[in-house]
């Protein structure tokens, strides 16, 4: 959703003049593809148990390539915003009805394997759109191609789509029991199929018995039912979290990262962007390979941990780098003539500025230009521009914009990829494969919504109010507060989340009627399946 977009947008910017002078225009095309995302979310849990999970998924992919058609043939930024709104609502539909469709069509042993697969192509999706590109930059109608493209993957999901079977799960509820048991049975090893057919007997019969009718469903009768409820506060809480610990911010700050360590060129920001798209694809192979062998719930435990520590680091670097940056000196700066930053001329106490100063004036903006010995040496502040940039490159000095040079600056790399290798397999993969097997099987198009509905909104909370925050408190604040937040999940993980690895779908749902909080994430969690089976 974002991938593509954050490279197109320099280059829509240059085309469409309105978007390179308004800023709201610029935010507008970003954002509403994530407001799109919240009402495809909201609306496709309430089609996915209403018209099933394979038909929501067709037209999620059909919204979806009509917005890179509508895109990519935009004449002006108003009707590029409506692509990006359609491209939401299919984003949205399918972020939460995919992990569904595989859980349910997923036999027991796999089911999270075969999700977070799903999570490997989403990020591996996201490298390809850093990769579209580099490629696209010097082909005419750049960013035309760079939105268009995406809607390949989509047509190409939509035709393979319609060869795929419902979910037998969803046949069943329906009452179409003699198609469900077809599919089941090419699904799961012939000395399995009959004790799952009869599970999902037993939990329709159990329903319809509770309620009068399988079909009948509203949000009062949800929360009243204990295994929903506690199902949607482990559902919710991890989408919730998985977002406030600040994935997208530390994704959208690691061009400023490798500005701090001392790599100060544009091209080397770009391949770094690549960098952190791989280290997020290869957390999700990680998450494939363990998620069924050391179980979910252990993984979350991992993941923070190092999410925690990783946040720590990077908050340290900030704050280093904002205390001890390299100082202004006039000198340095005189050297370049006519091309001083006003805003460092004019000032009183110029002799106190330092690099960080530099890059906060504002009227215009302005950069640091390295002494040309020593980059934590005394520089220039100068204004910046492409042509002063050029200048200050041609004297073998380093031009810095978004971070000041540090000495640990190295750190703050270690941190960066520290925070993305420990995110990816366990806060980016687990709260999609739980959404998608927690819930019992009459309400789980509907929580799976709710859930999903709830992270989108997150993703746009913690979005609009990092740039207001980082001015407000700086930096190694802002990082600090979603350390904090960090800590909260990971205590949250060990008191409110089950660990449901190796279990069937229906044995998840008489699990969570037994008992509410699940502190003991160190034993196994398959035993109420044995129980089942000795029965």
């Amino acid at each position: 959703l974002a991938g593509v977009i954050s490279g197109a947008l320099l280059y829509i910017r240059d085309d469409f003049k309105s978007v390179d002078r308004k800023t709201v225009l610029q935010e507008s095309i970003v954002s509403m593809a994530v407001a799109g995302a919240i009402i495809g979310a909201a609306v496709g849990g309430w089609m996915n148990d209403r018209f099933g999970r394979r038909r929501v998924l067709l037209i999620a992919d059909f919204l979806f390539f009509v917005g890179a058609v509508i895109m990519a043939s935009a004449p002006g930024a108003a009707l590029l915003i409506v692509g990006r709104i359609f491209v939401g609502l299919g984003v949205g539909m399918a972020s939460m009805t995919s992990p569904l469709y595989i859980s349910e069509a997923s036999p027991a042993k796999i089911r999270g394997a075969l999700v977070s697969t799903n999570g490997f192509l989403i990020t591996g999706g996201q490298f390809l759109s850093y990769l579209i590109n580099l490629a696209f930059t010097k082909a005419p109608g750049t960013w035309r191609w760079m939105v268009g493209v995406a809607g390949f993957p989509a047509l190409l999901q939509f035709i393979l789509m319609l060869l795929l079977p419902e979910s037998p799960r969803w046949l069943y509820r329906k009452g179409r029991e003699e198609a469900a048991k077809v599919i089941l049975r090419k699904i799961y090893p012939a000395h399995e199929v009959e004790q799952e057919i009869q599970d999902l007997k037993e939990s329709v019969e159990a329903e319809i018995k509770e309620e009068g009718s399988s079909e009948k469903m509203n949000i009062i009768k949800l929360l009243k039912t204990k295994a929903v409820r506690r199902g949607l506060t482990a559902g919710v809480g991890l989408q919730v979290f998985q977002q406030f610990v600040g994935i997208n911010t530390v994704m959208y700050y690691s061009p400023t990262i490798v500005q701090l360590a001392g790599f100060a060129s544009n091209r080397t920001a770009l391949l770094l962007s690549l960098v952190t798209a791989g280290l997020n694809a290869f957390g999700s192979i990680v998450s494939i390979y363990f998620i069924d062998r050391t179980g979910r719930k252990k993984l979350l435990i991992i993941s923070l941990t190092g999410v925690v520590v990783s946040l720590g680091v990077l908050s340290g670097v900030f704050h280093e780098t904002t205390t001890h940056s390299p100082m202004v000196s006039r000198v340095e700066t005189s050297h370049f003539s006519n091309i001083t930053c006003p805003d460092y001329s004019s000032a009183l106490n110029s002799g106190a500025w330092d690099c960080m100063t530099c890059l906060k004036a504002s009227s215009p903006d302005c950069g640091f230009c390295s002494s040309p010995t020593n980059k934590l040496l005394p520089g220039a502040c100068l204004i910046s521009n492409d042509t002063v940039k050029d200048m200050c490159h041609k004297e073998t000095r380093l031009w810095y914009t978004r971070g000041c040079p540090s000495k640990y600056g190295w750190l703050a790399l270690i941190g960066l990829a520290l925070y993305i290798i420990f995110f990816s397999p366990g806060m980016g993969s687990v709260p999609w494969i739980m959404n998608s097997e927690i819930y019992p099987l009459r309400f789980r198009g509907l929580c799976g919504g709710i859930a999903a509905t709830a992270n989108w909104i997150s993703n746009l909370i913690v979005a609009q109010s990092f740039l207001s925050l980082k001015e407000a408190i700086g930096t190694s604040w802002t990082f600090l507060i979603f350390g904090v937040i960090s800590v909260m999940a990971l205590l949250f993980v060990i008191i409110y989340v089950p660990e449901t690895k190796g279990l069937p779908i229906e044995e998840i749902e008489k699990m969570l009627e037994g008992r509410a909080l699940h502190y003991k994430f160190w034993e196994k969690g398959n035993k109420p399946h044995e129980k089942s089976q000795a029965t």
